[in-house]
């Protein structure tokens, strides 16, 4: 049993309201701070991969605009390669992981807690890109100049015909000439060999 002599002084319910909402808030700031500083680790790390990028960046050609090749903000910050492709760090805040996004979903190409293998990922990549759309656009002339190839051919077959049914006609004459020939030719011959019988009906006569 107390002593009637202690004096107890009660907490009011709003002073401790207030002190957990500070709780509360500071406990939301540290969790900021540490969410701030990995993101700003991210950034860090992702910036330095574009570093190391960077040559493979300008040797792309101008006319080339399908790339990125920029580090965003936000949450998590990213290295992105083109609509479809970019670098993050894994959760473990060492990892970089290149990733691009597919129809089927989202496909890691290049995972490494060192930088270089990850590079060489995102530079094939690159460059499988910049072959794609060369071939793409060689297709593309080349099936313009057969295009018109073809109908030049188109253009030149009339006189082709033309020169056909020309050539036949003079073949056609050519043998009708030949038959003539041949058959006069013929005739002579006959005379020759029937003068005489010929020659005699005559006397006959």
């Amino acid at each position: 049993m107390k002593d009637s002599g202690d004096k107890i002084t009660p907490i009011e319910p709003s002073q401790r309201l207030t002190d957990a909402i500070r709780d509360v808030k500071n406990a939301f700031a540290d969790r900021d701070d540490v969410v701030v500083d990995m993101r700003e680790a991210h950034r860090m790390r992702l910036e330095l991969l574009a570093a190391e990028l960077a040559p493979v960046f300008a040797g792309v050609p101008t006319e080339i605009d399908s790339f990125d090749f920029a580090v965003s903000s936000g949450l998590q910050p990213r290295l992105w390669i083109d609509a479809v492709s970019h670098v993050a760090m894994g959760r473990d805040r060492r990892t970089f992981r290149f990733l691009k996004d597919t129809r089927i979903g989202r496909v890691v190409l290049a995972e490494s807690t060192d930088m270089k293998p990850v590079a060489d990922a995102v530079t094939r990549y690159v460059a499988e890109r910049v072959v794609e759309r060369q071939r793409m656009m060689e297709g593309v002339v080349e099936s313009a100049a057969l295009g018109l190839h073809r109908a030049e051919v188109q253009e030149a077959e009339p006189p082709l015909q033309s020169a056909t049914r020309r050539n036949g006609w003079t073949t056609f004459f050519a043998g009708l000439g030949l038959i003539a020939a041949g058959a006069l030719v013929g005739l002579a011959i006959s005379l020759l060999l029937f003068w005489d019988r010929i020659a005699q009906m005559k006397i006959s006569f």
